[in-house]
């Protein structure tokens, strides 16, 4: 059976491994078609494309962009992305944008807390300075000693409703699908376990996502829990979209699934690649 991951991070964004180590480490643990999905991000994507094909990994090009949808932030995974489209680095560049303003509030935010040199301790996590994000300030709490590690962060700092949180206004939903259809590439939901939205809502959101033309939901990846797979599962389905998979690795032994290292998608879904 052919091992897929489709959505990971490498340091053009917030992952800590290189495109290089990144695509080496798939390798080393059985993975065969891996995509590089870096947030709102396509410069890692040469790089690992050498090392793919001397490796003999299928690597496929891709993105992950943040968007902005009914009170939430959200992600949309852009799959078989063209790099050289205009219109979708014309897109990502003005979403990474924000990323500098927000990063500051942020760290505002957590001075009120006390916790002081935020900016400076994030921006030192950051290979690609311009992609800031809160990924970059968990790493800084952890090794300040404010929490244990960065699954810990994110359930007590920097998301809503929490301290350190700041909301950002990114792309809009048919936004972020233009620009990957303009690219020739294959719109994701992804992780739709985390965003903590109810099941009508994300009816809503999916309702949305398939008439614009998204193509598939994530119904297995790293932060999905075995009672949340079949549940994607089932609205796939309901929806007509193709299931993917990704690990969403960012570093080894950050918590989440290592590479690769994914179960199976349920009998009644549809593959993402299927349509490849």
């Amino acid at each position: 059976m052919t091992v897929y991951d489709l959505h990971c991070h490498s340091t053009a964004s917030d992952g800590v491994l290189s495109p290089r180590a990144l695509v080496e480490r798939a390798a080393s643990v059985g993975v065969q078609v891996l995509a590089l999905t870096d947030h709102d991000e396509l410069r890692g994507l040469d790089e690992a494309r050498v090392v793919a094909e001397a490796l003999g990994i299928r690597l496929v090009t891709g993105v992950e962009i943040s968007i902005s949808w009914g009170g939430h932030s959200v992600h949309v995974v852009g799959l078989n992305v063209d790099p050289e489209d205009p219109i979708l680095a014309g897109g990502l560049a003005r979403n990474r944008g924000g990323r500098a303003e927000r990063a500051r509030r942020m760290a505002e935010e957590l001075a009120r807390l006390g916790i002081h040199g935020a900016l400076e301790g994030a921006y030192k996590f950051a290979d690609n300075q311009d992609l800031i994000g809160r990924t970059h300030f968990a790493r800084f709490l952890v090794e300040r000693g404010v929490v244990k590690d960065v699954k810990t962060v994110f359930k007590k700092y920097l998301v809503k409703g929490k301290p350190g949180y700041v909301p950002h206004q990114w792309a809009s939903l048919e936004e972020a699908l233009v620009w990957i259809r303009a690219a020739g590439g294959q719109a994701v939901i992804a992780h739709p376990g985390r965003y903590q939205m109810g099941r009508e809502k994300m009816r809503l959101l999916l309702s949305e996502f398939r008439h614009l033309g998204g193509d598939a939901i994530e119904v297995v990846t790293g932060s999905h829990t075995p009672d949340q797979v079949p549940v994607f599962a089932e609205l796939a389905a309901e929806f007509d979209l193709l299931a993917s998979v990704g690990s969403d690795f960012h570093a080894p032994g950050e918590g989440g699934r290592e590479l690769g290292r994914l179960p199976p998608l349920p009998p009644r879904c549809r593959p993402l690649w299927s349509a490849w």
